[in-house]
């Protein structure tokens, strides 16, 4: 809110973020912006609409990168925005008639069939994930974890207020800053793919080890995020400590 300037117009939010998970209080940001005019835009991603529903919370316009859980099976490339319908109006005689880009009939289908599941899918990633940060948060070789839905995260009541489902995505911080150690970890792991999506039926891993220009900004080289999918919670809990247990 201290970088609203006089010209301001958008304010465009995550919460949380993606990689740190972060959180902002999303119904005082949209109270603000509406006494000073200006529109919200929030990337609801992360929570789904079975997470979060930000509208009610008074956010304008709700977009979705529905890639990732709204379609859930790693085979289609789609998005998603919901507003008013003079917003809507507006975006589609605008925008809309400018970039011309617009899901094929085949991915709509796809996409359509997700849709049909999204609520079991989101159940059993949500109760595996809670067990997985269990078994994470009590072992030696994790020296971090950042996880809205955990007690130690430090905006766990902001996460239990706006939240309603434990998502499957968090990051973890080794307990090594080996580079090689860090590298050893990830390819060990034989239930995990490496990969910088998520929200599909596979479990997935993103070193920030790989990524130099994401760590020039401030990110530690020990950071792994994950996403966890649709296998069981026992095998994914055993994959990551056999290797964890690597490079003990």
């Amino acid at each position: 809110m201290e970088a609203t300037k006089s010209n301001t117009t958008l304010y465009y939010l995550e919460s949380p973020n993606s990689l740190t998970f972060e959180l902002q209080d999303v119904a005082s940001i949209a109270s603000a912006a509406k006494e000073k005019g200006i529109t919200t835009i929030i990337d609801n991603s992360y929570a789904s609409p079975l997470g979060m529903q930000p509208a009610k919370m008074g956010i304008d316009l709700v977009v979705h990168a529905a890639t990732k859980y709204l379609a859930g099976h790693s085979d289609c490339v789609a998005g998603a925005i919901m507003g008013s319908k003079a917003a809507i109006s507006k975006i589609f005689y605008g925008e809309l008639m400018t970039l011309g880009a617009v899901i094929s009939p085949f991915n709509s289908w796809l996409m359509l069939r997700s849709l049909r599941t999204l609520e079991i899918r989101i159940n059993r990633v949500s109760e595996t994930t809670q067990k997985v940060v269990d078994f994470l948060a009590q072992h030696p070789g994790i020296a971090k974890i950042h996880y809205p839905h955990h007690p130690s995260h430090p905006q766990y009541e902001l996460a239990k207020k706006d939240l309603k489902i434990p998502m499957g995505l968090f990051s973890i911080e080794l307990a090594t800053e080996d580079p090689e150690k860090i590298t050893k970890f990830c390819e060990s792991l034989r239930h995990f793919l490496m990969a910088v999506s998520w929200g599909g039926y596979e479990s997935l891993i993103w070193p920030a080890l790989a990524y130099y220009e994401i760590r020039k900004g401030g990110l530690p080289v020990n950071l792994i995020r994950v996403s966890i999918g649709l296998e069981s919670a026992d095998d994914l809990i055993h994959d990551l400590d056999q290797a964890l247990m690597n490079i003990s």
